[in-house]
């Protein structure tokens, strides 16, 4: 990305939305919290969890470098609307998963549906924030509350692992309601992002 001089492109997304995004990465954090089991992480070695704490941070730096960052970048270059910019990111990242298929199976598919979803949540984190920061802490954390409930020799789930699903399916709903007021008023002259080649020499 140093040599194509995207950088700054990639860490930086000006691609303003409508106020009522913002409960998108609020609600993902405040559940995301409340979702991890904090009963049976207290359960595990101090080691082991500060491994999860590593790998899940990881997880969401890498995949949000990736999809939210060069691959948004790839599809908004090729001259793609925001919403196909959105829309096809997001597919490829759950396309990405069904590669687990070759461990978990059938459910592998629904679970690239799942992720798929949850590919334009973080995207909608991007546009909110305007920073590649913003989804990599949400994913990051997500992430954790979901392995949270995994980890150990005799994990038990916890009652707050019903929430992300039930988040899941809210966004879902709401952004299938207000998905024609995503963008701001076209009025306002915020709905155009940063022109590529502004960000040229970015990260030399």
């Amino acid at each position: 990305m140093t040599w194509l001089g995207w950088w700054g492109s990639v860490l930086n997304y000006r691609a303003p939305v409508r106020r009522w995004v913002r409960f998108v990465p609020v609600s993902m954090l405040v559940v995301a919290v409340l979702a991890v089991n904090y009963p049976n992480l207290a359960d595990q070695p101090a080691s082991l969890v500060l491994a999860l704490v590593a790998m899940t941070a990881l997880v969401g730096i890498g995949e949000e470098l990736m999809f939210r960052g060069i691959g948004v970048q790839v599809f908004k270059r090729a001259g793609l609307s925001e919403g196909k910019v959105a829309l096809w990111s997001s597919v490829v990242f759950g396309v990405v998963h069904v590669s687990n298929a070759f461990g978990e199976g059938a459910q592998a598919i629904l679970q690239a549906v799942i992720v798929s979803t949850s590919g334009y949540f973080f995207y909608l984190c991007l546009r909110v924030g305007g920073v590649l920061l913003l989804p990599m802490l949400v994913h990051g954390l997500w992430d954790f509350s979901l392995v949270s409930n995994a980890v150990g020799t005799d994990p038990k789930a916890s009652p707050g692992m019903v929430l992300p699903i039930v988040l899941q399916v809210v966004l879902i709903v709401l952004v299938i309601a207000k998905r024609r007021t995503v963008e701001p008023p076209a009025n306002t002259g915020a709905g155009a992002p940063s022109a590529p080649t502004a960000h040229r020499t970015a990260g030399h």
